[in-house]
């Protein structure tokens, strides 16, 4: 008899053991993707609505790995359903850098020079190179749409008034001036915050040097754009989260276009969307929050 309670005992610690390693071991997940309501979805079905989009627009952490390899499977996924219909475009590279890109996908300059001058940002080489590479080997349109960062400096320190001395040349690398934008929406007012006269501390020029990279980049996808296109766009997720920002500028020109957001969120673990983050976009990646990043 007692020999049965002991082996009992030792199936019973056993069964335990397997289920505290079970427990501890479990398997890591890299992402969760829910819908604006915060509901799990799978990739397939966010792959499939942003096929049916006029545009996308990914929202990214910059230097967040999960961010960049997502944006990467997604647009080799849209490639393979719109073949040539496909158009890329990327805050990461400025208006007057256009002719770069051109030219190195015609190989009319090598890849080091295209490299060499076109003010990449220091995580290109892992996170943006592989979507540049795509575009080119597929002959696919990318676009260079971010205002050029002097200019955007310029409106921090200077005042939106400062884009009106721009020669006419300058001024073809900005979307159509007076910027016009709504003030009131959250994106805007939450950069207005301190003294107007301090530029760092929440300002007007803040929120107006914010507002030209938007409607510019906005500006420069309406430009590539055309029905039967769909235009994927990479961008910083604020430049496109709670339906703001771009959104305004792109549904302003053309209030028919059907818009698909992404954004890039994290949080500490992936069970439920943090209710914070609720509503900031059509989908948005949960990311653990100790994932390691790249260097920027």
């Amino acid at each position: 008899m007692k020999k049965s309670i002991f082996i009992g005992r030792m199936v019973s610690v056993g069964i335990l053991s397997v289920t505290l390693s079970q427990s501890v071991f479990a398997q890591k997940q890299a992402y969760q993707l829910f819908n604006e309501n915060g509901k799990k979805v799978k990739y397939e079905k966010m792959a499939e609505a942003a096929s049916e989009a006029d545009i996308v627009l990914f929202g990214e952490q910059h230097t967040n790995p999960i961010s960049h390899w997502l944006q990467l499977e997604l647009t080799r996924d849209l490639h393979k359903m719109k073949g040539n219909s496909l158009v890329l475009g990327a805050e990461m590279f400025e208006s007057d850098n256009q002719l770069l890109l051109d030219e190195y996908f015609q190989e009319l300059i090598t890849e080091e020079k295209f490299e060499d001058e076109a003010r990449l940002w220091n995580n290109y080489l892992t996170d943006y190179k592989p979507l540049v590479l795509l575009a080119k080997e597929n002959k696919l349109r990318f676009v260079a749409t971010n205002v050029p960062r002097r200019y955007a400096n310029s409106v921090f320190k200077q005042g939106v008034e400062v884009l009106q001395k721009l020669s006419d040349e300058a001024k073809m690398y900005l979307s159509p001036l007076p910027l016009e934008y709504d003030t009131t929406l959250a994106c805007y007012k939450a950069l207005m915050g301190g003294n107007e006269g301090m530029p760092g501390h929440g300002s007007i020029n803040m929120a107006d040097a914010q507002a030209i990279k938007d409607a510019t980049m906005s500006h420069f996808i309406l430009e590539n754009w055309e029905p039967g296109k769909l235009f994927i766009h990479y961008n910083g997720a604020y430049h496109s989260d709670n339906f703001e920002s771009m959104n305004w500028f792109l549904l302003k020109a053309n209030p028919g276009l059907k818009i698909v957001t992404i954004s890039t969120v994290t949080q500490d673990n992936l069970v439920d969307l943090d209710e914070d983050f609720l509503g900031k976009a059509n989908y948005i990646i949960a990311v653990p929050a100790d994932m390691t990043q790249t260097s920027r």
